[in-house]
């Protein structure tokens, strides 16, 4: 009989989801009760929570947390101990922080969206098959009821869950340090308006929600990606190359007919949040693109790994 497999990342045995016997060389499956209809969402929650608990407690993840809540840090006190940006200088919104800490968050989103966050986002998805493989898991998994299917859908929702992750911790330890390390007081919009502190903290953790929404094309990249090879590094790096190349493309002007079709077109445009009224559209818009990569790219994962050959 198969013994558990240790997680490199935690150190703790992941036991097998289901048992397995030898015959002539190869490891086979005991069979069982196959699962009741009304049972299988609960199979598929449960192994979203088992997944969650697994990515939430492993060091590397919160490694990755804490690298990006160092970038609002190292943003405030910059500011805090070199003085204020002169307007125009550096990146958007910097030259707002000095007369409102509330502003250290988003410029801190703007900092880290072209190469941090999508790096993060890259590790976890293209760790999230792949990683299975390289340590021998992966088959315990598949054999478990949930299905390949599932198992992919549910992977793919906990990469979407560390970028949501990712993103707020940009914007509330943001918005901590500003609070800690400038006056707060009313927002002023790019249309010239004013709002209240309330409703400013609303509107970037809007932005910080339109941020993770950004990444969800990315991930879907990772995911299929992940599906291709059983070594983790591989499926990382390319989905981290292809994001720096997508962004390359999308500076070239001779390149704007494909602009539009490229995931990292709208990734900037959570500045239409900062207007009064706030432009909504940008938001749906991105979503859609998001969306459809995340449905090109998560049908050809599936593809890929309902007709794989499942070895380690």
């Amino acid at each position: 009989m198969s013994s558990p497999e240790p997680d490199l990342d935690t150190g703790a045995a992941r036991p097998a989801l289901s048992p397995t016997v030898e015959r002539a060389g190869r490891e086979t499956p005991v069979s069982g009760p196959r699962p009741a209809p009304g049972s299988r969402p609960a199979l598929g929650l449960a192994l979203l929570g088992s997944e969650l608990v697994t990515l939430f407690r492993r060091w590397r993840t919160w490694a990755m947390l804490a690298a990006l809540a160092l970038i609002p840090i190292l943003i405030g006190m910059a500011i805090r101990l070199a003085g204020p940006a002169g307007p125009g200088r550096g990146p958007a919104f910097l030259d707002q922080i000095a007369g409102n800490g509330l502003f250290v968050g988003v410029t801190a989103l703007v900092v880290a969206t072209p190469l941090f966050l999508p790096l993060t986002v890259s590790v976890v998805a293209g760790d999230t098959i792949a990683g299975e493989a390289s340590l021998g898991t992966l088959r315990y998994l598949v054999i478990a009821p949930a299905g390949r299917i599932r198992l992919l859908v549910v992977k793919y929702l906990v990469a979407a869950a560390f970028c949501v992750a990712a993103a707020l911790t940009v914007v509330v330890v943001g918005t901590l340090v500003g609070w800690a390390l400038f006056p707060i007081g009313p927002v002023t919009l790019l249309s010239g308006g004013q709002i209240s502190v309330g409703e400013g903290l609303l509107r970037f953790l809007a932005i910080g929600g339109f941020v993770a929404v950004s990444m969800l094309g990315l991930s879907a990249i990772g995911l299929f990606a992940s599906t291709l090879t059983v070594v983790p590094v591989g499926a990382m790096a390319a989905t981290a190359i292809l994001a720096v190349t997508a962004q390359i493309v999308g500076a070239i002007p001779q390149l704007e007919w494909l602009h539009p079709f490229l995931f990292t077109d709208r990734w900037f445009d959570f500045a239409d949040l900062l207007r009064s009224p706030p432009s909504w559209e940008s938001f749906a818009d991105n979503a859609l693109l998001q969306g459809a990569y995340a449905v090109v790219f998560g049908g050809l994962a599936a593809w890929r790994f309902a007709t794989r050959d499942i070895l380690s």
